[in-house]
């Protein structure tokens, strides 16, 4: 029954893009154009399952199913790939990864398990690119993730690789090190250089959230909800007096600020 579900999907998908019979939009679609709507479905799982809400995740997953079926009819209309052969190269990758699993290997801890898969991936990179003279550790990091995954997720692997503070408080001190440097770039008046030190600023950051063991895109986005739901407290109050946002002093909006921040709380 689930194989028939499957299978099910692949030949709607089929017919949608029929070119005597098919949906007009659908087979006006590439692999290009379909890039905002992957990226988007795959946000719309992440929101389903921050909100915990189960019956959506179930939905947006379908979503999300119906981006790599339709990607795969484009591909194999194409001649280059079908949707079985993209299940064989997830389904060899996760045994090629998992030796512990399906290999009989045994890892004395945690710490050799992940470094036994990342030097699985570098393998796996390397196979990739053995026409080329050089091979980074970075390669294989997708360069359109949001900034702060990418970020982290260089960071993550420059560090495997033993480019890291080994304790925090060096960290912490490289924060305090570029805000000042932001400060420099902004009273020289320079805009490019302002840009170019808040990009360190925010790099630093992320490789604090990283020693703490805090997701910076996670914390991010917690610390946006929050001051959402401060500042539409605010709103709230000040039209209960009838009044504008632009016409109240900023002191004003401070103190709303402040008796949100309490009213509030977790």
């Amino acid at each position: 029954m689930k194989l028939a579900q499957t299978q099910k999907l692949l030949e709607i998908m089929t017919s949608l893009r029929h070119p005597e019979t098919g949906c007009a939009w659908d087979l006006q679609q590439d692999f290009k154009s379909l890039i905002p709507y992957t990226i988007e479905e795959a946000y719309e799982v992440a929101d389903a399952i921050e909100r915990q809400d189960f019956d959506e995740l179930r939905s947006e997953l379908g979503d999300l199913l119906l981006q790599v079926v339709f990607h795969s009819r484009i591909a194999e209309e194409q001649g280059l790939f079908d949707f079985e052969q993209v299940a064989e190269a997830i389904s060899d990758k996760l045994i090629r990864r998992h030796p512990h699993v399906f290999g009989g290997v045994t890892y004395a801890n945690d710490a050799e398990r992940k470094q036994a898969w990342e030097a699985a991936k570098a393998e796996e990179r390397k196979a990739k690119k053995a026409d080329e003279h050089f091979n980074s550790v970075l390669d294989g990091i997708a360069g359109n993730l949001p900034a702060l995954v990418h970020c982290e997720k260089v960071q993550n692997r420059a560090a495997i690789h033993g480019f890291d503070w080994p304790e925090v408080e060096p960290v912490f001190d490289k924060v305090l090190e570029e805000l000042a440097e932001v400060r420099e770039a902004w009273e020289s008046n320079d805009q490019v250089h302002i840009q170019e030190e808040i990009g360190d600023l925010l790099l630093v950051a992320v490789n604090l959230a990283r020693h703490l063991n805090v997701d910076p895109e996670v914390a991010l986005k917690e610390s946006t909800r929050k001051f959402t739901r401060r500042f539409q407290y605010i709103e709230a109050q000040v039209k209960s007096r009838n009044l504008e946002l632009l016409d109240c002093e900023l002191t004003t909006l401070d103190a709303l600020w402040n008796e949100a921040k309490q009213a509030l709380k977790p």
